[in-house]
């Protein structure tokens, strides 16, 4: 069966510039059963109520600006899963989670970005999966739980956003080494409570974490990670590390 995982996917630049990253997503993916298909939730997706990606070609959508011209010439075409994704959106009604589907959504770059890292040839039947922010962990875990039946039946279920996201307080000059420590805290306390199985704590965070506003002034790129817990079994940690002194890099799995 395979894990659900949660991955800090870092600046879009991870594509062309993959550091640590990259090597640790490889060997994750090569160490995985090959998915019969894939479900994302990216940090990227902020919606209203859930809804699933249903086009069957879906466009690679570069939904940034800024970046050097190689990054927006990276193409992730990925097959869509239309079936799959009425079939996602049923489970979720099922379990007092209406969901819907968008037959428009493109691949954001929360998704593509590790993807392409992980399975570059782009041959694996892809789905997104919305993310209701404001109603929280508990919504997320919800979400995770009910979808954790997939993970049988071929489905990478994965929590793509960032342990750590407070773009205002990043250091671009910033080498490899250079670390946060108001961040490295932050992330330090969630795998300790990740480790305990701490749900109470977990969901909490916002109060109980060290410096949570700080390293999350909004909480998007953190609640993918309540989806993958919600949507597996044991904490395990595959990858630490931090880019620009205060951009959390971990990968997370959930066997």
């Amino acid at each position: 069966m395979l894990p659900s995982l949660y991955i800090s996917h870092g600046s879009p630049m991870l594509a062309l510039e993959p550091g640590a990253s990259g090597p640790a997503l490889k060997r994750l993916a090569d160490s995985l059963p090959r998915p019969e298909a894939i479900l994302v939730v990216s940090a990227h997706w902020e919606s209203d109520r859930l809804l699933l990606s249903s086009a069957a070609h879906p466009e690679t959508w570069h939904d940034f600006y800024g970046f050097p011209p190689p990054l927006y010439a990276v193409q992730y075409p990925a097959p869509g899963a239309p079936e799959l994704a009425v079939e996602i959106a049923g489970l979720l009604t099922d379990a007092s989670l209406p969901a819907g589907v968008d037959p428009e959504r493109p691949f954001d770059h929360g998704t593509w970005v590790p993807l392409s890292l992980m399975y570059p040839d782009a041959d694996i039947p892809l789905v997104q999966l919305s993310l209701p922010s404001r109603l929280g962990p508990a919504f997320q875990t919800r979400v995770g739980r009910a979808l954790a039946s997939l993970r049988q039946r071929g489905v990478l279920l994965i929590g793509s956003g960032s342990i750590t996201h407070n773009l205002g307080e990043l250091d671009w000059r910033a080498g490899p080494d250079v670390v946060t420590p108001w961040a490295k805290a932050f992330r330090d306390w969630m795998v300790e409570r990740l480790e305990a199985d701490d749900e109470a704590s977990l969901h909490d965070y916002r109060r109980l974490a060290p410096q949570a506003a700080r390293n999350h002034p909004r909480d998007e790129h953190l609640l993918p990670l309540y989806f993958a817990r919600g949507a597996g079994g044991q904490f395990s940690l595959v990858h630490q590390g931090f880019t620009l002194g205060a951009l959390g890099m971990d990968i997370y799995r959930f066997d």
